[in-house]
């Protein structure tokens, strides 16, 4: 059971694709086409309303939600956005494709973006800090809020693995100029595929909707304010947002059941000699998606990694800098990489080459990511319980871990 909503699938999803479906049927001797977007829109007003945001837009991916974001705030070419070296590849891939450069800067041991590096790579060139709210916890937003005050700086926040999440009272991805969801079937709540934008800003709404929908100006008409864009198709279906209607009415039920179970395995496991948990900015605002564990040593993460038969964060193929080898030559200036960048090779902007974020490198080698709502072994969270979960199996997972632990220290 990969995340915690997946598992909360139940009547009123499918109700709510029944009723889809026999909307469809009634309508189907339409001379014209049929209504559309009733159940997507119903999903859009039902998010921003959650959410505390002025605008949601329905999107078919994660992707699509950062990739709408970003036009939506005109970043293009010539353009920097500080993007954490940890993260999920859509992150760097969706500035890369929207023609702006990636400036990957260090974590710290909250496994986000660490503001005082994100200072030091700001350029006359940046345009916006992307913070990641890494396995279900948010990123220190007060700092980074106050640099994007201070430089004049846009926030896109990744909240793809945070929905429900919140930091210092307001909720993830309505802190920032634009905060972009996924709604796959790895996430807090899930339509098994979607996304959506939430944003206060108008005119980065008219942008978003007109690039992700073939140009139409908000809802679908044919004239409006801002700025008509030669768009895409990227909308959310109408299936999809008829599921992501039903979960995000369970999100809060979600969530309080997911914090229950990490706090009841982070209290049975305690404390252990040579090992601390990740710091967290706002602990009553994380999604309590996973438990994860810092070493002091390298060596002892990964004899604990071993006998859980898992592996450390620095193994994660598609979310560390270092394991994408595309990002790699990209860097070293193959454009091929990355489709409709200019052709060709030329002179590398900026280095991505493992080893190039040395305190990133670290901290991901003495990680170990427990699964307490999320269980995606390819991310590393490969071991640990789910909101499922019975006290006898929390139990269980924290004396395993426990005596992993304790068994796997420094050799004598």
């Amino acid at each position: 059971m990969p995340g915690p909503g997946y598992r909360f699938v139940g009547e009123e999803e499918r109700e709510n694709v029944l009723a889809v479906l026999d909307h469809w049927s009634s309508g189907r001797e339409t001379f014209d086409a049929p209504e559309e977007g009733v159940w997507v829109r119903r999903f859009e007003q039902a998010a921003a309303d959650r959410f505390g945001a002025a605008h949601c837009l329905g999107v078919n991916s994660g992707t699509s939600a950062l990739l709408a974001a970003l036009v939506g705030l005109g970043i293009g070419p010539g353009d920097e956005v500080i993007v954490p070296g940890y993260m999920f590849v859509a992150s760097i891939a969706s500035v890369l494709h929207c023609g702006a450069d990636a400036v990957l800067a260090e974590i710290d041991e909250s496994l986000t973006l660490d503001p005082a590096d994100v200072r030091a790579r700001i350029t006359p060139r940046t345009k916006a800090i992307m913070p990641v709210h890494m396995l279900g916890a948010p990123a220190d937003m007060t700092a980074l809020r106050a640099l994007a005050d201070e430089y004049g700086l846009h926030l896109v926040e990744d909240c793809a693995q945070a929905a429900g999440g919140s930091h210092a009272g307001r909720a993830l991805g309505t802190i920032g100029a634009a905060g972009a969801f996924s709604l796959n079937h790895f996430k807090v709540i899930t339509a098994l595929q979607g996304g959506f934008v939430l944003t206060g800003d108008p005119r980065v709404f008219q942008r978003a909707y007109s690039f992700h929908d073939q140009g139409w100006f908000p809802y679908r008409m044919d004239h409006g304010e801002g700025h008509r864009l030669l768009g895409m198709n990227l909308g959310l279906g109408e299936l999809h947002a008829a599921v992501a209607l039903a979960q995000l009415g369970k999100l809060d039920r979600v969530l309080e059941r997911v914090r229950a179970v990490k706090r009841e395995l982070v209290e049975r496991i305690g404390e252990l000699p040579g090992v601390r948990r990740r710091t967290l900015h706002d602990a009553a605002g994380e999604c309590a998606s996973f438990a994860v564990y810092v070493f002091e040593d390298a060596g002892h993460a990964r004899r604990t990694a071993d006998h859980l038969k898992v592996k450390p964060l620095l193994e994660s193929p598609t979310h560390y800098y270092g394991s994408l080898p595309a990002l790699t030559a990209f860097g070293r200036g193959d454009r091929s990489v990355v489709p409709f960048r200019a052709p060709g090779a030329l002179p590398p902007a900026h280095c991505y080459e493992p080893g190039s974020l040395p305190r990133t490198d670290s901290v991901l080698g003495r990680s170990l990511a427990l699964a307490t709502g999320v269980s995606d072994s390819y991310l590393g969270a490969g071991f640990g319980v789910h909101a499922g979960s019975s006290s006898i199996e929390v139990r269980e997972a924290a004396d395993t871990f426990r005596r992993a632990v304790l068994g796997g220290g420094p050799a004598r």
